[in-house]
């Protein structure tokens, strides 16, 4: 790989260091990205610093099977090169510009101060060449610069800062601000990091028909990529976004859950270790989504009472379900865990637990406290890097995913179940049970009750009018 001018490494290494939103990762992924920019354009004889290398780039990386993400991430480091090199050039060309007032000013100033006679004797300064000169210097650093083509290679760095502040305003939870930042990514990079001021309804119709066409991903996915642009325009930019009815919304197909047996979920749990067991029967035995059960803190339960409840569900909804009288022994062992690592947290002065909503600054010594514990706390610890504090969180997602993915495979179940396939289960067998779908709604936490009529379609009727098949006519 071409080896960088210090200058320049120590120059790009200063302006990461000034983003304090950036992580040392974030830094480390952004110089590296860099530096394969710089040999890509040594090798194919492209220009470092012109803006219409950035596309060419990415086009390479596009041909190596590099991932959407890996491709925003470099077009992000070239970018910010690239402002930066304008940057510079707009502060040379003003240093130039003032070293050619200064030289004025001594050469009036000699003219002023030496008799006509020497004249003769010292060469004069011709002003006309100066100025022909340092104009065609500027029209140079311009012709070669990042300002000569500013409808591509934009930085877009404002439209990810204005789009953090937009969601956390609204309390919109870091999925969605993953999601949402993921497709905005992806239309920079397909507008080639235009002008985001410049951004037209057209653009978005475009972008859209490009994810159906070109990429064919699903429904569901081209519409939140609508609804991601959607809020780009109206909550971040501040445009108006013009007629929807210009936007080609994608139909989502009628989708029936996957639902399994009694048996079968037994089996599966037989595969579990623990606590990814527990967690699992909580799933099922509750209705409880994965993020809603993994981030259960001790306080939530109420063994008196016989419920949990479930804080900042889906859409920010709060709501209780009956614990399963089965695992009540469980989860008491559970909690006796919970208490063990939190009293050799204390024992080693760590810093505590992670609380919703910055509550660690309303309450200084609540992260410390028993009842705000994780009912699944994580084993390792998690390093701050501004505060350089270690605290626990809860198990990651990925490990009940996986362990649950395996046990799957290991009790040779013969459908596609997930995680929320117990959630689906758990509405299923109620309905089984002849509850009604109201209060169904309820222990799910639906606001819709068309939302629960889904599982009509995943019990089988009983009634006298049961649709049967012809092969099973008397």
């Amino acid at each position: 790989m071409l080896k960088l001018s210090a200058h320049l490494i120590q120059q790009f290494n200063n302006l990461l260091l000034s983003k304090k939103s950036f992580s040392d990762k974030d830094r480390a992924t952004y110089k590296k990205w860099f530096r394969f920019y710089w040999d890509f354009c040594h090798k194919y004889h492209h220009d470092a610093y012109h803006s219409d290398s950035l596309p060419l780039f990415l086009q390479k990386l596009q041909s190596k099977n590099q991932s959407v993400q890996q491709q925003n991430q470099a077009q992000h480091s070239v970018s910010l090169f690239l402002k930066m090199h304008a940057s510079n050039e707009q502060r040379q060309i003003k240093d130039d510009n003032n070293s050619k007032l200064s030289l004025q000013k001594i050469n009036a100033s000699d003219e002023i101060s030496k008799p006509n006679k020497n004249h003769s004797n010292h060469p004069s300064v011709d002003q006309s060449s100066i100025r022909h000169n340092y104009s065609d210097q500027a029209t140079s650093n311009l012709s070669t610069g990042y300002r000569s083509s500013e409808e591509t290679g934009m930085s877009w760095e404002f439209v990810y800062d204005q789009l953090v502040k937009e969601i956390k305003i609204r309390h919109y939870s870091p999925r969605t601000l993953k999601s949402y930042r993921g497709y905005i990514r992806q239309l920079q990079t397909f507008t080639k990091s235009k002008k985001y001021q410049t951004l037209s309804q057209q653009d978005v119709i475009d972008f859209l028909t490009f994810m159906a066409v070109e990429k064919q991903v699903s429904a569901s996915s081209q519409n939140l990529a609508f609804n991601s642009l959607l809020f780009l325009f109206k909550q971040v930019l501040k445009k108006e976004f013009g007629e929807i009815k210009g936007v080609v919304r994608a139909k989502r197909k009628p989708y029936i859950p996957v639902v399994l047996s009694r048996q079968e979920i037994d089996l599966i749990f037989d595969h579990l270790d623990d606590p990814v067991d527990l967690v699992a029967k909580l799933l099922y035995g509750c209705g409880l989504r994965l993020f809603e059960c993994l981030k259960l803190r001790v306080q939530d339960f109420n063994f008196d009472a016989g419920v949990v409840t479930i804080h900042d569900g889906k859409g920010k909804k709060d709501r209780t379900v009956p614990i399963p009288q089965s695992i009540v022994p469980e989860l008491q062992k559970q909690l006796q865990k919970v208490t063990a690592v939190h009293e050799a947290d204390l024992k080693a002065k760590f810093s505590g637990t992670f609380l919703p909503d910055q509550l660690d600054r309303k309450y200084k010594n609540a992260a410390k406290e028993f009842i705000w514990q994780w009912f699944f706390p994580a084993q390792s610890l998690t390093l701050l890097p501004e505060t350089k504090e270690q605290r626990r969180y809860h198990i990651h997602e990925t490990v009940v995913s996986k362990a649950i993915k395996q046990a799957v495979n290991n009790a040779r179940i013969t459908k596609r179940a997930t995680a929320h396939t117990f959630r689906h289960s758990f509405a299923s067998h109620l309905l089984q049970g002849n509850y009604d779908i109201r209060t169904i709604q309820e222990l799910l936490g639906h606001s819709d009750v068309r939302t629960t009529m889904i599982y009509t379609h995943t019990v089988q009727s009983r009634t006298l009018k049961q649709t049967k098949s012809p092969l099973d006519f008397d």
